[in-house]
């Protein structure tokens, strides 16, 4: 024992609230320096106690506080103890330890249940309760007396008297996990349905689920709390599917007809070619050649730039020459194609008659 720890007990009967002083030092192995944060940690919200301030004096605040500093302590103690695992296996541990259920047990069994002070109304069903007041009391322990109290009180009084780390860390408890699991592999459907949630004559909520695989409704589970009415049906399908192989021909004929039903097409695949949009208006072509001719002249741009062509040239707006500016009736025109000589004669007759 040390030195403070025998100034405490000589102490003690000089104090008030010995009783307390005397459980609480069976509960977490020393002495409370400041016994204020114990009875906070003791103190369910249920009371409604106001402090000087007027704000509510219950344990929820160091529940808070004891959760972050239990995770850091159970993970420092399980990265140590468990040298070489990977983190998916630390995690898996750490959880099972800190999980509400497991703070629960731990509480009822060291006595910290019966020192919690409630209203007595949600007392004995109240699976949190105790598991809430764990956390407080841990958080208690570290404004009290620091980190490494914290991590004395978890590996000597808990995982060295209460808890088997290497059991826990080796055992499934996760029900809810287990089944899942198994749907996933092999691809079944699982589901929980809330089917009841009343009060029972203490006012304590109770909640009834049922899991549902592949459409077939299966077991029931009921608990104080989701979390435990969930687990219990895992449980109980787990065993159903284990020990009755008409329900798992059941399941898997479900499953059968689940798929082929997805495998058959909704509709028609779509047309992966583009649509072709026609954003030409066709018009009636005419077959008469006049009636082109007058559309196209009719549908003629008009050149406001257009220049007045040279003298001599015939403009075709203008009205049509004389016979007598395109007479031709002195060329000869014979039948066959004429000779050089003729060529030359012709041009030699047509030079001298110029001179003359």
């Amino acid at each position: 024992m040390k030195i403070n720890d025998i100034i405490d007990r000589i102490r003690l009967p000089f104090r008030k609230e010995k009783e307390l002083y005397l459980s609480l030092y069976e509960i977490i192995g020393f002495y409370p320096r400041n016994i204020s944060y114990y009875k906070q940690a003791l103190l369910h919200k249920s009371m409604a106690r106001r402090n000087e301030k007027g704000r509510p004096l219950n344990n929820e605040r160091l529940e808070f506080l004891g959760d972050a500093v239990l995770d850091a302590v159970v993970g420092d103690i399980v990265f140590r103890h468990f040298e070489g695992k990977r983190e998916g296996f630390l995690t898996n541990t750490r959880s099972k330890i800190v999980q509400r259920e497991t703070l629960g047990r731990l509480a009822k069994e060291m006595g910290i249940t019966n020192l919690v002070k409630s209203n007595g109304r949600s007392f004995s069903h109240n699976s949190y309760l105790g598991g809430n007041a764990f956390e407080a009391m841990v958080g208690a322990i570290y404004l009290d007396r620091g980190y490494n109290a914290c991590m004395q009180f978890m590996e000597k009084r808990i995982l060295k008297e209460l808890i088997n780390i290497d059991k826990v860390a080796y055992k499934e408890v996760n029900f809810k996990s287990k089944l899942i699991e198994w749907g996933q592999k092999n691809r079944v459907m699982i589901e929980f349905v809330l089917t009841d949630q009343s009060s029972d004559e203490k006012g304590s909520p109770k909640f009834t689920y049922q899991t549902v695989v592949e459409g077939i409704k299966a077991e029931v589970g009921s608990g104080y709390s989701k979390k435990e009415a969930q687990q219990l049906a895992s449980k109980l399908t787990l065993q159903r599917l284990r020990k009755e192989p008409q329900f798992i021909d059941a399941v898997f004929a479900a499953k059968t007809d689940r798929t082929k039903m997805e495998e058959q097409p909704v509709e028609i695949a779509p047309d992966t070619e583009p649509q072709k949009e026609d954003f030409i208006i066709k018009k009636d072509i005419p077959t008469d050649k006049s009636s082109i001719r007058k559309e196209n002249e009719d549908n003629a741009p008009v050149d406001y730039f257009k220049e007045d062509k040279p003298m001599g040239i015939p403009n075709e707006s203008s009205e049509p020459a004389s016979d007598e500016e395109y007479d031709f009736s002195d060329i000869e025109v014979t039948s066959k194609d004429p000779s050089r000589e003729d060529i030359i004669a012709a041009a030699e007759a047509a030079a001298f008659a110029e001179t003359e």
